[in-house]
């Protein structure tokens, strides 16, 4: 006879695979009990049972799938093996979350189709956003020339021209050309 304790161990490594992660198990208990401590060895037999179970129904749902000669398990299998096996009240809350899970499915379906339902042909976006890039390569070119106006208006403004035209130097600075007739 198999020793009650045993059953309480983690599962071995090949056995692992078919666990659900603990995180997600723990997630769960905190979820449905906040204030309550839960020691290791519960957490252990929670996440067996819930292996368990997925493992029962998910038999049964593959059994109901045979009877029916499909090659693929699909919701309805799934409420029918829950039905089979005597969960009727999980059953309808299966049924709830499946309606939900299909409301979600259908809402993502409708936004990934917003732009199919424009009714601008792709060539014509592509142009329009061309366009676009066009416009604003302009703006960022005029933007910088600006800049530069600017940056030459300050230096102007800091080394006025002389009267002869040319700008006049720094009050620092040497003048070296008349320097150069020397050598």
């Amino acid at each position: 006879m198999a020793n009650p304790q045993e059953d309480l161990l983690p599962p071995s490594a090949e056995d692992d695979e078919l666990t659900l992660p603990r995180a997600s198990i723990n997630k769960i208990i905190k979820e449905l009990v906040p204030t309550v401590r839960v020691a290791n060895e519960s957490r252990e037999l929670i996440l067996n049972c819930c292996s368990e179970f997925i493992h029962l129904i998910s038999s049964e749902a593959n059994e109901v799938c045979n009877l029916r000669n499909k090659k693929t398990i699909n919701a309805e299998h799934v409420l029918e093996a829950l039905e089979r096996l005597g969960f009727h009240d999980y059953k309808q809350e299966a049924e709830a979350v499946l309606h939900d899970c299909k409301e979600v499915a259908a809402k993502r379906r409708r936004q990934s189709t917003r732009l199919e339902n424009l009714g601008i042909p792709e060539e014509e976006l592509l142009r329009q956003q061309q366009e676009l890039f066009a416009k604003a390569r302009e703006e960022q070119a005029r933007e910088e020339q600006q800049q530069w106006m600017s940056m030459q208006a300050a230096a102007m403004v800091q080394r006025p021209p002389q009267a002869d035209g040319s700008v006049a130097s720094n009050p620092g600075e040497d003048d070296d050309d008349e320097d150069d007739d020397d050598y």
